[in-house]
């Protein structure tokens, strides 16, 4: 069992910075791929970036302004956001798929999730 817990949401004004974590309850050295989601009011779940062995993957509306990044020693993940818009309001979850699996690169989703931290972006 893989518990993450997610930190550093909050309030941010348009065009402003913001850096996520996620901690993982154990080594992550074994979990291929890891990442962050969001789900705006009223919308489906979307991912917003993924680093796994194939490389990273961005959602198309953070392309260019979030950045993933990954740090095994520490067993977290980060999501830096950056150039923030308000259409980027939402909660923010961490996700990992189970050690030593495929699963997503395999188009499945990802099977450990965090409760989430919100991201509120406006004036």
């Amino acid at each position: 069992q893989v518990q993450l817990e997610e930190s550093g949401g909050g309030l941010v004004q348009p065009g402003g910075s913001l850096r996520l974590s996620c901690a993982a309850s154990g080594s992550i050295s074994s979990i291929n791929a890891m990442g962050w989601y969001r789900q705006a009011p009223g919308k489906q779940r979307e991912l917003v970036a993924v680093v796994s062995s194939g490389g990273t993957d961005y959602g198309d509306p953070v392309k260019g302004r979030f950045t993933i990044s990954r740090d095994n020693a520490n067993n977290m993940i980060h999501l830096q956001m950056n150039s923030l818009k308000p259409e980027d309001t939402a909660f923010y979850y961490c996700a990992a798929e189970q050690p030593y699996s495929s699963s997503y690169l395999l188009g499945y989703a990802m099977d450990y999730w965090g409760k989430g931290t919100l991201v509120p972006v406006s004036p």
